[in-house]
């Protein structure tokens, strides 16, 4: 530590005058703290006046109630009383002229209070019997506040002494802030100084955010990818230090740091992560008092799809049930359903669904969904859906042999939503729903439903059934007739089949033979023989050449005797040789041998026309 040295303050020659209430004398003197002056105020207790030694540096320690700080560093002790040149004793001595210590001058006990709140400031750390306390405000000129001689009252009813030497200051205000100095006089004369910080705030705490927007109750909102500023603002003295935390949801809180000056921020690209409480804490750094506001802060932003909407049967009723979904985005959005044309509005939640009765359907009818979100576009998204009646397609009619299986089909087309498809008996069981069984199998595929009826029988499912397609647009159905009779003996009826095929063909062969038996004669010759060309070869031999010649002589020599036969046997050569071509010049050789015997015929007639 720094030597304490007497230094000789300027104009210690002219006198200070006594107290006007109080009519104490007063002195002072200087001590030097390194390159620092502390200028401590000393009043005499007798009329006579006193005098001391040096000054001197502190000795002894504080209360720990009591903190002494001085520039440069914290020093813990008790002031020793500071001396003065001797003067004249009583009324009208001269005194050298008192100045007020600044704040925070020399080595000083540090008492901290807070505004409207009450505060004590110790006279020492002496245990024991006290002498005469008195206390004095450091302004430009000392000013007497409180004694503990009865016989002065104090300057204030705030003021008050504690254990007959602690001043207690009721209801601190701002202007109680300042150095107080503590005299007592026992054996000897004691000096004490104590520095008063009066802490003030932090009040009205004011947290600004300027996100996008604000919800009715109160909460704020910034649409992802936006930018948003905070700052905080609050009335303290000394200014408090601020400091923003953030908490996510179920997450620890995390600091953005503190700055003494610097109490705002911004947050750029706002994401869904950085959601959460923003707390402002302003700090008071003397009282250490501090508050904190917290604000909810929403990171809304809309679906990034269309959205997609779609109707269905209500289950359990024959109501049209609308349902509109827009997914992806936060909050969920709203959902308007209207007609079309006409605008006519259905109804409007943030579930998306309607409930719709047959009277409000018709066939072709539209309905659009019309969305909308907090941050999404101004125009919103919508989708269409269109409702359509049902179509049904089947077969009129079905056989099935008793005992055997049949399968009737039912396709339903053209319905929106998709229509639900029931079978129906029309006559044994009118308006009774088939329901699945050993006997009747009920299988669906989309809208395409069959009912699979084992084991027929004539008495039980003879008869008609019926599909119907139930829709909330309408209801659609389709009769189809089931025949079921008595298996028949399949191999009779084949027998029966060939039987009379076979005498088909007997006839036909008896009518060919009986009324052209030559071509019948050539057309057997034609299946018996495996190949008619063989057949030539064996007639180019040179044994047939010699018969043929012989025949041909023979030939002419009767057509000579005989004339009229001639032509005929040449008409059959032909046909002999016209079996060796095709079928078709077999049929021309057929017909021109027709012709030929007719001309013969004409020929005779002629002959015997003629006169012998």
């Amino acid at each position: 530590m720094a030597a304490l040295a007497p230094a000789p303050r300027p104009g210690t020659q002219t006198g200070i005058p006594r107290d006007p209430r109080r009519g104490l004398p007063g002195g002072s003197c200087v001590l030097q703290l390194g390159n620092r002056l502390l200028r401590v105020l000393q009043l005499g207790a007798a009329a006579g006046g006193a005098s001391c030694g040096s000054c001197r540096a502190p000795s002894r320690p504080l209360s720990p109630r009591l903190r002494t700080a001085v520039p440069g560093g914290v020093v813990s002790g008790r002031a020793q009383p500071p001396c003065s040149a001797p003067g004249p004793a009583g009324p009208g001595s001269a005194r050298p002229r008192q100045k007020a210590l600044l704040p925070g001058q020399g080595l000083e006990a540090v008492v901290i209070g807070e505004v409207h709140e009450n505060v004590t400031l110790h006279c020492g750390n002496i245990s024991g019997p006290r002498g005469l306390v008195t206390w004095y405000r450091n302004d430009s000129e000392p000013v007497f506040l409180l004694s503990s001689n009865s016989s002065l009252p104090p300057a204030e009813p705030r003021f008050s002494l504690v254990d007959a030497s602690s001043l207690h200051i009721k209801s601190l205000g701002l202007g109680d802030e300042g150095n107080y100095t503590c005299q007592e006089i026992l054996n000897v004369t004691q000096w004490f100084q104590v520095w008063l910080q009066v802490a003030s705030g932090p009040y009205q705490i004011e947290v600004h955010i300027a996100a996008t927007g604000t919800l009715p109750n109160g909460t704020l909102y910034a649409a992802r990818g936006s930018g948003v500023d905070f700052s905080c603002n609050s009335s303290s003295r000394p200014p408090p230090m601020v400091e923003w935390w953030f908490q996510a949801l179920n997450s620890s809180s995390e600091s953005f740091g503190h700055n003494l000056t610097v109490n705002s921020f911004s947050l750029l690209l706002m994401s869904p992560n950085l959601q959460g409480n923003y707390t402002c804490l302003a700090l008071n750094l003397l009282s250490k008092r501090h508050r904190k506001v917290t604000t909810e802060l929403l990171v809304y932003y809309p679906p990034p799809s269309a959205p997609q909407c779609w109707a269905q049967m209500a289950s359990g009723s024959f109501m049209l049930q609308l349902t509109c979904r827009w997914d992806g985005g936060y909050p969920d959005p709203d959902f308007l359903w209207i007609e079309e044309p006409g605008g006519v509005i259905v109804g409007k939640s943030k579930l998306g669904v309607e409930m719709l009765s047959e009277s409000q359907l018709s066939d072709g009818k539209k309905f659009k969904c019309v969305t909308s979100h907090i941050v999404g576009p101004a125009s919103g998204a919508s989708c269409v859906v269109q409702i359509r009646g049902p179509s049904l397609l089947s077969e009129p009619m079905k056989t099935c042999f008793v005992g055997g299986n049949v399968t009737l089909t039912c396709q339903v087309s053209g319905a929106y939503p998709p229509a639900k498809i029931l079978w129906l008996r029309n006559l044994t069981q009118p308006e009774v729903v088939i329901q699945p069984s050993s006997r009747h199998l009920i299988t669906q595929d989309g809208q395409d439903s069959t009912l699979t009826i084992h084991n027929c029988s004539q008495d039980l499912d003879e008869g008609y059934y019926v599909c119907r397609a139930d829709s909330p647009v309408g209801v659609r159905e389709v009769e189809i007739w089931l025949s079921v009779k008595e298996p028949v003996n399949i191999g009779g009826i084949v027998g029966t089949i060939v039987s009379l095929l076979l005498l088909g063909l007997a006839i036909i062969s008896g009518l060919l033979l009986y009324y052209s038996p030559v071509f019948c004669w050539k057309v057997g010759n034609t299946f018996r023989g495996q190949n008619m060309d063989d057949v030539m070869v064996l007639v180019d031999s040179e044994e047939e050449e010699e018969d043929a010649a012989v025949e041909e002589q023979e030939e002419a020599h009767e057509r000579e005797e005989l004339p009229k036969e001639i032509p005929k046997q040449d008409h059959i050569h032909r046909v002999t040789a016209l079996v060796n071509g095709n079928i078709e010049q077999m049929g021309n050789g057929f017909q021109d041998l027709q012709d030929d015997s007719s001309e013969e015929q004409s020929d005779i007639v002629q002959e015997e026309d003629r006169p012998v």
